[in-house]
């Protein structure tokens, strides 16, 4: 007869299932390549493309009329350029982004331990690979550089922890690795994520420290700490050298550009069912929970953390964002800052899965699990019932024709082709003066208004519209000759402008304008062509502390023996307490022990603004 304790609902999931069942469920949307049509999918295999043909150059003449990709963190577009070689631009995006939806399981998992004991952090890796904010960000958003670097982050941060714990060499120099491979991937994560999984995790190991050694020198994991940061900030530093060099050469000064997710939720709650109802989805009924539960001493940081992180996800909804942020609040996106939130409620809803499946058994199991995959189901859906992004214009004849022979010699504007200016800078060599990334705007005729893309001028109103006008009006000076047309909206503008239709595609959809009076296009000089010496470092550095983490990672897969055998005898183990000590659900705490040291710290390592 088996035991309660042995009955399969009272066991952790193993991870290899966990992950199983992560791409079981992304596996067929990556392979039909759904975030192929998300909002930044486009973008981001441009900046690819030009890596793949140019590693170590990356002043992009073929978008806003020259910019340097210094200006965004080249990890993720340089992982798509290597396998597009192979499988070809769409893929190599899928692949990179499977690999960091796969990953974050493990990650979460890892994350979850540090808190929570090994059945509940299964349950928070299960659950996080459901969520609604993630099914945004992934098949919506397309925000793959948000994905891979919150992911990174996540499994960076145990082998922190274990270091300022136990002094490991081998877990200094994981987490060193992973820490310098996530800056390498995402800056907004980095300046605006990391703090609310780090501040946590720091008041956790201050304390953990002093349980697990209660006669030793508290100032000795306050020097690992510093120890610890300071390297990160260094090699950080390094693998973004070139990008700090462009920040302070030129700071992001532009007119600020608009965007829903800053809205004021309560005021406009159709901004709120989509950048708050969908993606906490399910959650939110673990609200009440995760706000009683984060009572409790070991869990009140995390619960902060939390807090804060889902105070920013609501926007311009209260003046907190606004007060603590100044004038970056008018640049970010504040989408990801919900994905973070929900991310650090992790360990709180694997312990309402272990409490409710404890009391109620099976059929709330199964409840549950209907719940959580069917959200997530109907979050990955939601873009056909709520379109952010248009349907695709077709922008084959548009590349066919700016490949012919001399079609090149002269820049190019779309106008109410969305997202598929991008998809013509992959796959087309003339350049444009528009683009799809605004931090690299440098023409006046874009910085000075309040607009993103001249593609889509009119869903930015006047400023929108003044923007088009003065680009039209100094075509000349940038050799602009060819406008393409798939909104009927803009022609009388350019009709008034001077410009006349020469040819139309795709059944009328699409029109084609010239001005025959405009000159060859010439580069435009710009101070912000980096200098080669940044290019070859940008071409080796980031993309080699990734290859670094690799490998580090495989050897602790192939030598775990060896890895362990390296670790100091007094390393914290999780230990049974008594109930006064720990929080109800079985929350690991942590005392000196020469045990064999955890099992769960110990496992090898398995966005446009």
């Amino acid at each position: 007869m088996t035991s309660d304790a042995s009955a399969p609902l009272r066991r952790p999931l193993p991870l290899w299932l966990v992950v199983l069942c992560g791409l079981a469920f992304h596996g067929p949307l990556l392979l039909m390549k759904l975030p192929a049509t998300s909002f930044d999918a486009n973008f981001h295999m441009s900046m690819a493309q030009h890596y793949a043909h140019h590693w170590f150059d990356p002043w992009n003449e073929k978008s806003l009329a020259g910019f340097s990709q210094t200006t965004y963190p080249p990890l993720t577009h340089q992982w798509i350029a290597v396998f597009s070689h192979i499988v070809g631009l769409d893929y190599g995006f899928m692949i990179v982004l499977g690999a960091a939806i796969l990953l974050l399981p493990v990650a979460v998992y890892r994350f979850s331990r540090l808190w929570v004991d090994e059945r509940a952090a299964s349950y928070a890796a299960l659950c996080c690979l459901f969520l609604g904010a993630l099914e945004q960000t992934a098949y919506q958003d397309g925000q793959i550089g948000t994905i891979s670097a919150t992911t990174l982050f996540l499994l960076a941060i145990p082998f922190a922890y274990q270091y300022v714990l136990s002094g490991s060499k081998s877990n200094l120099l994981m987490g060193l690795a992973l820490f310098w491979t996530a800056s390498a991937a995402h800056h907004a994560t980095l300046l605006f994520g990391l703090a609310f999984f780090l501040f946590p995790t720091i008041w956790l190991v201050l304390r953990d420290y002093r349980t697990a050694n209660p006669e030793s020198s508290r100032g000795t994991p306050i020097k690992r700490i510093f120890a610890f940061g300071g390297l990160s900030v260094l090699g950080m530093g390094l693998v973004l050298l070139p990008y700090l060099l462009t920040l302070i050469k030129d700071p992001i000064e532009q007119k600020p550009i608009p965007h829903l997710s800053r809205a004021n939720f309560l005021l406009e709650p159709k901004w709120g069912l989509h950048y708050w109802i969908i993606p906490v989805g399910v959650i939110a009924l673990a609200l009440p929970y995760i706000f009683y539960k984060g009572r409790e001493r070991r869990l009140q940081p995390l619960l902060l953390g939390f807090y804060f992180a889902l105070l920013f996800g609501l926007g311009g909804t209260t003046p907190v964002p606004r007060w603590v942020m100044g004038r970056a609040f008018e640049i970010m996106t504040f989408e990801r800052f919900t994905y973070w939130a929900l991310l650090l409620a992790m360990p709180f809803v694997g312990l309402l899965g272990v409490y409710l499946i404890d009391r109620y058994g099976k059929r709330v199991a199964v409840a549950l699990v209907v719940a959580v995959v069917g959200w997530g189901s109907f979050a990955v859906a939601w873009n056909t019932y709520f379109k952010l992004v248009g349907t695709p214009v077709n922008v084959a004849p548009v590349i066919d024709f700016l490949n012919q022979p001399g079609h090149n010699q002269y820049r190019y504007l779309t106008l109410g082709f969305g997202n598929g200016l991008s998809k013509i800078a992959c796959y087309s060599d003339a350049p444009t003066v528009d683009g799809e990334y605004n931090s690299g705007r440098t023409l006046p005729e874009m910085i000075q208004y309040g607009s993103a893309q001249l593609s889509s001028s009119k869903y930015y109103g006047t400023q929108g519209m003044l923007a088009l006008s003065a680009m039209l009006h100094h075509a000349p000076r940038y050799g602009l000759r060819y406008i393409f047309v798939a909104d009927r909206f803009y022609e009388p503008i350019l009709t008034f402008a001077g410009w006349r239709q020469i040819d139309s595609y795709d059944h009328g959809n699409i029109s084609v304008w010239t001005n025959p009076d405009i000159p060859f296009a010439h580069p435009i000089p710009s101070p912000m062509r980096p200098p080669r010496w940044q290019g070859y470092m940008w071409g080796i550095v980031p993309f080699g502390v990734s290859l670094l983490a690799i490998i580090l990672a495989f050897r602790r897969v192939r030598q775990p023996s060896q890895v362990n055998a390296s670790e100091p005898e007094n390393i914290a183990t999780p230990v049974d307490l008594t109930d006064d000590q720990v929080p109800t659900g079985g929350v690991a705490h942590w005392t000196a022990s020469p045990a064999t040291p955890d099992p769960h710290c110990r496992q090898p390592l398995s966005e446009t603004n």
